[in-house]
């Protein structure tokens, strides 16, 4: 069970991650 909540924490950032990436690429021109 271990395992589950690590690779769900790496999920939970590389999507945030993402979504900051976004963010940013939409407030510039």
């Amino acid at each position: 069970n271990r395992e589950l909540r690590q690779a769900n924490e790496i999920l939970r950032k590389a999507s945030a991650y993402f979504a900051m990436a976004e963010l940013d690429r939409r407030s510039k021109p």
